[in-house]
């Protein structure tokens, strides 16, 4: 059963915000100069999507891409139209939820598609009618990318609280299991953060050097800022992803140090044992004649010099660190 559009929306050139029109009524109006059609829909079905392109003249690889989930953020052009696949990240409950968002853009049309974790297009609905006649699909490819973009921040933000919490836990060697277990998805979550932000600026700049039917000179500084933001998100989470990767070998390394310590003391402590333990053993063996036997201060001395001997290399091991 296919799901019926989340918006579709009919801009004039003198309307002042959007009016909700049906599907089935996209083709009758978004050829008329000066009109401009906003559709969003939540993961459509194939029949929805073949209506859709119906209406819009889309292509059929397209249609077929817009159905496909983990995509690669790419740009694909098939004639009068162009394709747009992006990762989205969104932040619920202090965890990151992926989605994807695909665009088809027209010359008076732009149709936003939302898989998984996506929060619905409301502040690009807001700032279509907000901006006033004139509207374009430039325009509002813009504000769909911007608003994308701008869903990175947050993400990477608690990414990096979170990655401060645990480097300071594990400066204070405080670090547990659980911890180690977040610092691994931090790391994954920045990977996937970078990987994700590093195509979409090749779609950027894609759009601002091959397609000015879409970035006009007005927007071009818009669509450069927005290229800005995704490069610095991009360097920010792959700067993240190497921290975390540092942390896990620094983790790591003071394992193998406390380890070593430990077996340093049990070395250091195990030789001081060692010498009461030869003496009292050769003692132990009962034979005729031993020596001192005889000899009233024998005793005391045996015990005297076993000690001085654990006290000489109990001075040694601790000089050295070993205990």
């Amino acid at each position: 059963m296919t799901q019926a559009p989340v918006f579709c929306l009919l801009y004039t050139p003198d309307a002042e915000k959007g009016r909700e029109i049906t599907l089935d009524e996209i083709s009758d109006y978004a050829g008329l100069p000066g009109n401009f059609v906003w559709v969003e829909l939540q993961e459509p079905g194939a029949d929805l999507l073949k209506r859709l392109g119906e209406e819009l003249g889309l292509h059929e690889l397209a249609l077929e891409d817009a159905l496909t989930t983990r995509q690669r953020p790419k740009l694909e052009e098939y004639g009068e139209h162009i394709f747009i696949s992006s990762r989205t990240a969104t932040l619920e409950n202090e965890r990151v939820l992926w989605g994807e968002s695909h665009i088809f853009a027209g010359a008076n049309f732009i149709v936003a598609i939302a898989h998984g974790h996506l929060h619905p297009y409301v502040r690009v609905r807001n700032r279509l009618n907000a901006s006033g006649a004139g509207r374009s699909a430039g325009q509002a490819l813009y504000f769909a990318l911007d608003e994308i973009v701008d869903q990175y921040s947050p993400v990477l933000t608690a990414l990096q609280t979170g990655f401060l919490g645990l480097e300071a836990r594990l400066l204070a060697a405080r670090l547990h299991r659980r911890d180690l277990d977040a610092l691994y998805r931090l790391r994954r979550e920045a990977a996937l953060l970078r990987d994700n932000a590093d195509p979409l600026q090749d779609v950027l700049q894609n759009l601002i050097r091959l397609h000015d039917s879409y970035v006009s000179k007005r927007l071009k500084n818009y669509y450069r800022d927005v290229l800005d933001h995704v490069l610095r998100t991009s360097t920010a989470a792959d700067r993240l992803r190497q921290s975390a990767g540092d942390a896990l070998q620094l983790h790591l390394a003071l394992l193998t140090t406390r380890q070593n310590e430990a077996v340093q003391k049990l070395a250091g402590w195990g030789a001081i044992l060692a010498v009461p333990t030869v003496v009292f053993s050769l003692y132990g063996m009962n034979f005729r004649w031993m020596p001192e036997l005889g000899w009233k201060w024998g005793y005391p001395a045996v015990l005297a010099g076993t000690l001085l001997g654990a006290l000489w290399l109990y001075r040694r091991f601790k000089r050295r660190g070993w205990i």
